[in-house]
């Protein structure tokens, strides 16, 4: 508790700081906007366990991104607004401004970064592309050549990097694109489609959620990546912001519990 209120007084009067010079230069920003509405507005696609979930039970949002944004939300003194988007639309929403940031395990690539801001990295060496699959094709499937055949049945959430892996990797199987992305899992359990193409942490959580289910190449994944939180271009203090958080966070070890509880 003494850690947290350290962390929140530290991040206030970096606040005031960056505060007090947007007036100087007579320009809002998004801490000004921020402060004066006193909420701050999280785009989320709610869909990918275990970053960032829509529990449709609860009505509350689960995962170690919904965790980060109550943080960044305590640090500035002010309430969180949810603004759903979906993977296809997320670039257009944040760069027309629907929300502050966004939060959903966005992956950080080049293609992100030359139109939008992210922040630093974190989950730094725990994502990757790998694959779901049956438990019993899990000997079946251990390579992209084993997979790529047209009988195999590839399904993946539209708009996102998963598609873009798919499309890149595979010029043969069936690619099945899916809008639900939180309820592909089952539809692979249930023989709907043979593969899912997903993330280490993702396909781990549903592995252990379901016996049905294998991730044969999770130790293995095709790729690697960090996750970043995602903003406009053009507000270099709300970005120094937000990766103060994040140094913060890291600094006294809120970011190693979290990421062993949500992705580990």
């Amino acid at each position: 508790m003494l850690r947290k209120t350290a962390l929140v007084k530290g991040i206030g009067l970096l606040l005031m700081a960056v505060l007090m010079l947007v007036g100087t230069n007579g320009e809002a920003g998004h801490l000004e906007d921020i402060s004066a509405r006193g909420t701050i507005r999280i785009g989320t696609t709610g869909d990918y366990i275990p970053m960032s979930y829509l529990n449709p039970q609860t009505g509350k949002y689960e995962g170690i991104d919904a965790e980060l944004s109550k943080l960044i939300a305590d640090s500035l003194g002010v309430k969180i607004q949810y603004v759903p988007t979906t993977w296809p639309t997320l670039t257009t929403d944040m760069q027309a401004g629907k929300f502050d940031i966004a939060l959903c395990g966005i992956s950080r690539n080049y293609n992100r970064a030359k139109n939008m801001a992210m922040s630093d990295a974190y989950g730094e060496g725990l994502f990757g592309k790998t694959i779901l699959c049956r438990a019993k094709d899990a000997k079946r499937f251990q390579s992209i050549a084993a997979m790529d055949k047209p009988e195999v049945r590839v399904m993946i959430n539209p708009g996102g990097t998963n598609e873009k892996f798919a499309h890149a990797n595979f010029q043969q199987a069936q690619l099945i694109v899916y809008k639900d992305n939180a309820d592909i899992p089952r539809q692979i359990a249930e023989g709907k489609a043979d593969i899912m193409i997903t993330e280490t942490v993702e396909a781990a959580h549903y592995v252990r959620m379901d016996k049905r289910l294998a991730a044969p190449l999770k130790d293995k994944p095709f790729t690697r990546h960090s996750c970043g939180i995602l903003m406009q271009k053009g507000d270099q203090e709300w970005l120094n912001y937000i990766n103060f958080v994040l140094a913060e966070l890291k600094m006294d070890g809120t970011m190693d519990r979290l990421e062993k509880k949500y992705l580990k």
